[in-house]
């Protein structure tokens, strides 16, 4: 093994382990989003966005 490898061995395994828990965590947000999940728990009441993420077309009539 190189002496570069041999002194980097932990950096190299936390890097790794590091790598593996990102790539899970977007594995799992792309399942959500693919299987339709929110990610906001559907609270709208308590969330300071709410008029942002859930748009409802107002009426013709209300805006003539």
């Amino acid at each position: 093994m190189p002496v570069w490898i041999q002194s980097n061995i932990g950096n190299i395994i936390v890097l790794l382990l590091l790598l593996a828990v990102i790539l899970l965590a977007v594995r799992s947000i792309v399942n959500d989003r693919r299987n339709g999940k929110s990610s906001c728990g559907s609270n709208c009441g308590a969330c300071a966005m709410s008029g942002a993420c859930h748009h409802h077309p107002q009426r013709w009539e209300n805006k003539l």
